[in-house]
């Protein structure tokens, strides 16, 4: 058990990298600071009450540092697979644009 989660963290933390994840943590994070502020504007307008509404965009944006920036696993479904570190042999025949390298 110990060692699968150590595994799964390595995975997370080993320079994979997923753009469509990006991607959606970009998108969560702007709707959801742009909602956040919005609605502690609305709240501390009609409350009339200026720290209320810097309290409630405070929390929002702590809530939303905790949505996007952990390496959630629904942000890392499709991870870009690396090359192996040097010291392989390149394959026999390589084609890249229709070229074939040898």
């Amino acid at each position: 058990m110990a060692e699968q989660l150590l595994d799964q963290a390595r995975d997370i933390f080993e320079g994979q990298i997923d753009f469509e994840g990006q991607k959606l943590a970009e998108l969560l994070l702007n709707v959801a600071l742009t909602l956040v502020g919005a609605v502690a504007c609305f709240v501390g307008y009609f409350l009339q009450d200026i720290k209320l509404a810097v309290y409630l965009a405070l929390g929002g944006t702590a809530a939303v540092f905790v949505l996007v920036v952990p390496p959630w696993p629904f942000f890392n479904r499709n991870p870009v697979k690396w090359l192996p570190v040097g010291g392989t042999t390149p394959p026999a025949n390589l084609v890249v644009d229709d070229k074939m390298f040898k």
